[in-house]
């Protein structure tokens, strides 16, 4: 199958975590009968994002939150990319990304492997490591369409977790991320146009939508860019949906036209795994 179509939900996530699961829901619901294969969720879609709020909000996989997405994959006979949320398992709390198949089956959990710890003064100061744990593993799943490598928001800044995925035979890289009004304008787009095109893949990312009242406001601008590095749909900062049509042929003739891939001096340098 050379091609599929691909939802981004950008959902504008409240304080109540039971209003923002049924309405994900309903989201994926919609998007399904718009005849979407794929759908993702923006990062921390079933809480608002900060620190304080992670333990508070945290919860096991399989859990609550999750067993709605089990339910509602099932029900629309889709892939679900679960966005992510603040995750409870052993005393840690990590911020992870659960995919569920058609079946309803847990397919993978992207537990989010770098940490938003940043300072930039006069802007922003964050600290997820003040609260949660970082991941250690990679994260692909297979349809029938083609494999897919998961990141969390931040991970899409580290080129080499790209790189990998790609070397992983991943032809759609996704990122549920919600980067903030200092790093949005300067990187967002930046980054996605720049990880496609290196690994001549497509990069989705999912943002939950902007909401001026939160403690953190998220940029928006959920985005689908193609190999080429061409943006094919971006979202404005509201509450929507957003699609595109994900063609595989278009993948093939930008790495037969530049064969980058089978260019690489495996002689002179590397990116490694050090865990499978």
């Amino acid at each position: 199958m050379a091609a599929f179509r691909l939802a981004l939900i950008q959902l504008h996530v409240s304080s109540i975590k039971s209003d923002n699961v049924t309405r994900a829901c309903r989201f994926v619901q919609e998007a399904a009968k718009q005849g979407a294969k794929i759908i993702s969720l923006p990062e921390c879609f079933n809480s608002p994002y900060g620190t304080k709020y992670f333990p508070e909000y945290a919860e096991k996989i399989p859990g609550e939150s999750t067993h709605k997405l089990s339910e509602v994959a099932k029900e629309c006979s889709i892939y679900l990319i679960g966005g992510s949320i603040p995750e409870e398992d052993s005393g840690k709390l990590y911020n992870t990304c659960a995919v569920f198949g058609p079946d309803g089956a847990l397919l993978v959990k992207h537990r989010k492997i770098h940490l938003f710890d940043i300072d930039v003064p006069g802007k922003i100061t964050f600290q997820e490591s003040k609260t949660l744990s970082p991941g250690d593993s990679f994260s692909t799943f297979d349809t029938p369409y083609c494999r897919v490598g998961l990141g969390i928001c931040y991970d899409m800044r580290f080129a080499e977790l790209a790189q990998i995925y790609a070397q992983r035979g991943c032809q759609l890289l996704v990122y549920p991320g919600a980067f903030n009004l200092t790093t949005g304008p300067a990187h967002w787009e930046l980054l996605q146009r720049g990880r496609a095109v290196d690994n001549q893949v497509y990069v989705a990312t999912a943002s939950p939508a902007r909401d001026d009242k939160a403690s953190y406001v998220a940029w928006g601008h959920s985005t689908i860019v193609n190999p080429w590095g061409e943006v094919l749909a971006k979202a404005g900062t509201e509450e929507m949906i957003l699609y595109s049509d994900i063609d595989l042929n278009k993948l093939a003739e930008v790495r037969q036209q530049i064969p980058i891939l089978r260019q690489k001096r495996s002689d002179l340098y590397a990116v490694e795994m050090k865990k499978p």
